[in-house]
């Protein structure tokens, strides 16, 4: 019987991250140490590399997800591992997982099996603190602006128009609207407010799109924080507090180098959700592994219609990213329950099933041309995948213009997919890079949120409601219409419906309201019901989440 994710992960022999850093040209001087096993490069490190060519840039995405499980992060490390077991020089880069999923309905997001990385209870936990420098960043934000408001309002910021919200890293339902101020004049103005998640916050996404230290003290002082009375926008700038947020971040803006399972070199940086923000790991991060590097695997937040047309449509353009190749991770197991299948009967075999669920695989792989990318699918086997099903999949891959390769990455680490990592090698190097967006930044901000819908996800028509209008109107008269979309959407779906499974036709995608990210530079649509805070399963993963005598933690999968 295998053993667990937490027992493979005590029973790595990891390398000091001195050994690590060596791997890719680092000396001790390069880091700044967390203890023996995590380090964050120094900025002298950075601005010292700045100028080295980079390698190649290849981006691990996914079907739409299921409770099933694609294991796209386990694809990626594996894929990495893989890579170094062929003699490549390669390096992961990843983000770090968010405590809401961690114990709410995901459990822990460091890969799994033999293709984690480490030290998993630190990342998949505290870490090196970047999650709570962007809370503590975010809601000194929230604190000065209210207190800005309290003394002499110099601004004439109407409490009724802050947009600016307060973030916590836990699922909490109950802090999505609430009222602040309450208590007397000596408390404040009491208004409306709500918190989001940390990884929500536009504080996290700016983090994750600077490419320096000045270029985040400049978003953060064009963010902004609500209107005035007479309907003005009020950016950060303007109150001066861009120092001293930016302070807070000096070392939350430093990638985190760590390792995996097979002491493969790993940047796990950085946290947005795909559903509610851009979905990727920091563009610092990924850039060093470029320059560190000849192959970087870097993963894009849920399924492709989420995760990766933003990674293409924002993420490369501003990063100045030309990505080489997309893997697209799919599992027998999901590929049933877009085609019918109960959860409690996915073990059992059902070829019927899994003809049927192939509509969604074949949407993504329409998806990946439109950005005119190369692609392999990952088939990531599980053990009650039959042959006949595994057969069905990777004929219909071939079938549609694909390479597919079936990996055991989770079982058998980086040895679990050579196969996968030679197409990829083969894919990569003989090829330029033939990158396009989707939509002109430039276009009407209707016409760039219809492209994604109709293009991307397979929507008819876009509705929009009066909040949503007026949001239009704001938008286009303070010239906010020129940034990039950033779609909030249910990852449950191709559509803005969780429950329309497989591959939706005619239907609509609502807008209920566009939130403006002037500092991050896009404008975030929000659709269906999405909520930018989660709530707790009926069961979440903190019900199994333990600690033992000597320290170890159970319970993180």
């Amino acid at each position: 019987m295998m053993l667990n994710d937490a027992d493979i992960a005590r029973q790595s022999r990891m390398l000091h991250i001195d050994e690590i850093a060596a791997k890719i040209g680092l000396e001790p001087g390069d880091l700044d140490h967390y203890g023996e096993f995590k380090a964050k490069l120094r900025y002298s490190t950075m601005k010292r590399f700045e100028d080295k060519p980079h390698g190649k840039l290849i981006l691990v995405s996914a079907i739409t997800p299921t409770p099933a499980g694609e294991g796209k992060t386990t694809v990626s490390i594996g894929l990495s591992q893989a890579l170094n077991r062929l003699n490549k020089k390669s390096i992961v880069a990843i983000r770090e997982p968010s405590l809401g999923p961690v114990f709410g309905i995901k459990g822990g997001a460091a890969g799994g099996g033999y293709s984690q990385v480490l030290p998993m209870e630190d990342i998949n936990l505290h870490f090196t603190g970047d999650f709570h420098a962007v809370t503590a960043a975010n809601n000194t934000l929230a604190a000065l602006l209210d207190n800005h408001i309290y003394y002499d309002n110099e601004l004439n910021i109407d409490p009724r128009r802050v947009t600016w919200k307060r973030v916590v890293d836990v699922n909490d339902r109950m802090l999505r609207n609430i009222v602040i101020g309450l208590g007397g004049s000596k408390q404040g103005f009491p208004r409306e407010d709500g918190f989001d998640i940390t990884p929500a916050s536009e504080i996290m996404a700016i983090l994750c799109l600077s490419n320096n230290m000045d270029e985040l003290k400049e978003r953060i002082g064009k963010i902004t924080v609500g209107f005035t009375y007479d309907g003005e926008p009020v950016k950060v700038h303007q109150l001066g507090f861009e120092g001293a947020i930016s302070a807070l971040l000096k070392d939350a803006l430093k990638p985190n180098l760590v390792q995996t399972t097979e002491n493969t070199p790993a940047f796990v940086h950085g946290g947005p959700f795909a559903n509610i923000a851009q979905g990727a790991n920091s563009i610092l991060a990924t850039k060093m592994a470029l320059r560190l590097s000849d192959y970087v695997v870097t993963e894009a937040g849920f399924g492709f219609d989420l995760g990766a047309e933003k990674f293409f449509d924002l993420v490369c353009k501003y990063g100045g990213f030309c990505t080489d190749a997309v893997v697209l991770v799919a599992t027998v197991r999901a590929i049933k329950v877009h085609g019918g299948a109960k959860l409690k009967d996915i073990a059992q075999p059902n070829p019927e099933a899994v003809k049927a669920g192939l509509v969604n695989l074949a949407k993504h792989l329409e998806n990946i041309n439109k950005f005119g990318m190369k692609s392999i699918v990952a088939i990531n086997r599980f053990p009650t995948d039959t042959e006949e099903e595994l057969k069905i999949v990777v004929d219909f891959v071939q079938e549609s213009g694909f390479e597919a390769s079936i990996v055991e990455y989770h079982s058998k680490g980086g040895a679990g997919g050579l196969e996968l990592a030679e197409k990829v090698i083969g894919m990569v190097d003989k090829d330029v890079c033939n990158y396009r967006g989707l939509y002109d930044w430039k276009s009407p901000v209707e016409e760039k949120i219809f492209t994604i819908a109709s293009e991307i996800y397979g929507a008819q028509k876009v509705d929009y409601t009066a909040d949503a209008k007026a949001d239009l109107k704001k938008i286009n008269k303070y010239g906010f219409d020129k940034l990039p979309i950033c779609i909030a959407k249910t990852q449950k779906s191709l559509s803005d419906n969780p429950d329309l499974i497989g591959r939706p036709k005619d239907f609509l995608v609502t807008v209920r309201e566009i939130l403006i990210a002037s500092g991050a530079g896009f404008l975030i649509p929000i659709t269906g019901e999405i909520m930018r805070m989660p709530g707790l399963p009926k069961h979440p993963s903190a019900e199994v989440i333990d600690v033992e005598s000597d320290g170890n933690i159970s319970g993180l999968f």
